[in-house]
């Protein structure tokens, strides 16, 4: 890693793994040259300052129990992070393990752990112990800060360690009955602590990706990656206020959701409700209304499931409403819109390039369009050599800004980044104006009889239909056609299920798109395989679910 001063970073595990600088993206700071200092700590930079910017006494954590100012959460993360350095003796560059639910809890962990110059490693609540062992194995953390309330699989892991175990401490949180615990041991401390120097360029996370592919890699954030994406999306398409408080469900482990729900907050001044528990779309709702709030990120399924009570109970305090994680159909934004009246924000990302890179305001939406590029970023639509396509073509969709993909240790850092652009494995079009149109990822593009059909347009026209609660589309060889559409369906009243709602779906589809993109074969489920963040696992559906006899 080029630097023009030594690492404030001891450990050089992580920074020693980076790919070589002939395989890094180029990165462009167009509207974020305030964030390229040597010497920049993250969470110095959003919380240490909050005297001087006027927050002190502003919420920013709260929970049903809890509402900690930025102030107190300065104080109490300045607390954990003497544990970590002096109970525990790490020094800046070790990794650390988090584990938990979206809870202040988890928030004020991570923000200690960044603070202390250490580097976060967290984790989805759901992974068992084999695929914690995994993260474990890469990542080489020596201590884990883990709910109380899931620490029996991270124990399990802990005990499978190999020859060379690395994970010595289990460290619980949210348990406040346990002495040993991470809120009794922070008590003790004083709540001063010096940030750690870091340089911009020094590691702060470590995002294991959410496995739609079912191969997990590690993707690696600096100080200064995270503080160029405020200058980007947050800015000039989400701007949100000192006065809002921002709700939703994405994993704080998912660059999605640690954006959303607690970086992007602090930098605006705002405030951010955990609650505490499971969401169910009631619950969701209920949250909205009961506690105000004014921004909530979800995925495309939730809001489907929200929309009949929105438009039931009604959303008054609900400004803006983010969709993202996996392609919004466009008869879910149409459902949404019709039960509030807000346009949904829609907008691709990726956990290798930290956040959202192209969207577009609710006033500068185009149907069918996820957006413009953000600005700060550059994208473009390719063909396999690289070379920009003509406008309303589909290729591959090719992005450089302030961030872009460093794997840790993978040698899949070459087909990502190339000659310093990223590839996201995204298939998309162009039009004139510069919106963005998604078609799939590169390898869900289905072509069936010289035709290239991609999966989420059928399955858009398939949401349209009143019987269909959600449904996931892939392709299958076929000796004739090369490939077939095979639809996964959801129905709402499973009773339906049978022959003829196949036949009713099949034209259907026929009269919303082109009549060869119709589901030759529909497989009707009770639940689609979805990874934590929402997104639907397709390779899922063609390893377990392709076997399926029943045709039509």
């Amino acid at each position: 890693m080029p630097q023009s001063i030594a690492s404030a970073q001891i450990d050089s595990f992580v920074r020693d793994g980076l790919p070589p600088p002939e395989q890094w993206p180029q990165l462009h700071y167009e509207f974020a040259q305030n964030v390229c200092h040597t010497q920049l700590n993250l969470v110095a930079e959003l919380l240490d300052q909050c005297h001087e910017r006027g927050f002190a006494e502003h919420p920013l954590l709260r929970s049903p129990s809890t509402v900690l100012t930025y102030a107190q959460t300065r104080d109490q993360v300045n607390r954990i992070a003497h544990v970590l350095t002096t109970d525990l003796g790490l020094v800046p560059g070790n990794r650390v393990l988090l584990r938990g639910g979206n809870s202040i809890g988890l928030a004020l962990a991570w923000l200690a752990v960044v603070k202390a110059g250490l580097i976060a490693v967290a984790t989805m609540p759901l992974l068992r112990a084999t695929e914690l062992c995994g993260i474990i194995d890469i990542a080489k953390p020596t201590v884990a800060l883990c709910d109380i309330n899931l620490i029996d699989e991270l124990a399990l892991a802990q005990g499978q360690q190999g020859e060379h175990p690395s994970l010595h401490t289990l460290i619980t949180f949210n348990a406040p009955q346990d002495l040993a615990g991470l809120e009794a041991r922070a008590a003790q401390k004083s709540s001063d602590f010096q940030a750690c120097p870091t340089l911009g360029s020094d590691i702060a996370l470590m995002a294991f990706t959410s496995g739609t592919t079912g191969k997990p890699k590690a993707a690696v954030h600096t100080h200064q990656d995270v503080l160029a994406a405020c200058e980007a999306w947050p800015r000039f398409v989400l701007e949100a206020k000192p006065s809002d408080i921002v709700f939703g469900s994405p994993p704080l482990a998912f660059t999605f959701g640690l954006g959303g729900l607690l970086i992007f907050p602090m930098w605006a001044g705002a405030s951010v409700y955990f609650h505490d528990a499971p969401l169910k779309p009631q619950t969701v709702i209920d949250t909205i209304n009961q506690v105000g709030i004014t921004i909530c990120y979800t995925a495309p399924t939730m809001y489907r499931q929200l929309a009949p009570i929105a438009a039931a109970c009604g959303v008054p305090s609900l400004r803006t409403s983010v969709s993202a994680g996996e392609a919004l159909p466009d008869a879910t934004r149409q459902l949404w819109k019709a039960a509030t009246g807000l346009e949904m924000l829609d907008g691709i990302g990726a956990t290798e390039m930290f956040h959202i890179f192209i969207s577009s305001k609710g006033e500068d939406v185009r149907a069918g369009a996820i957006g413009k590029v953000v600005p700060g970023y550059t994208a473009k639509v390719v063909d396999d050599a690289g070379q920009e396509l003509p406008i309303g073509t589909i290729g591959k969709l090719a992005v450089i800004g302030p961030t872009g993909c460093k794997y840790f240790n993978d040698p899949r850092q070459k087909n990502y980044v190339k000659a310093g652009w990223n590839y996201p494995g995204d298939a998309f079009r162009m039009d004139a104006d510069g919106y963005f149109y998604y078609q799939a990822r590169d390898d869900d593009m289905i072509i069936t009889a010289g035709y290239n059909v991609g999966a989420p347009e059928v399955e858009d026209a398939l949401l349209k239909h009143p019987a269909v609660a959600e449904c996931g589309v892939i392709g299958e060889p076929d000796l004739e056609r090369g490939m077939t559409i095979h639809a996964f369906c959801v129905l709402k009243e499973t009773d339906m299920a049978g022959e003829a709602m196949k036949k009713t779906l099949q034209d259907h589809v026929k009269t919303i798109i082109a009549p060869y993109k119709y589901p030759r074969r529909i497989t009707f489920m009770d639940k689609l395989p979805r990874t934590e963040t929402g997104k639907l696992q397709r390779f899922k559906l063609r390893t377990f679910y392709a076997s399926t006899t029943t045709t039509t």
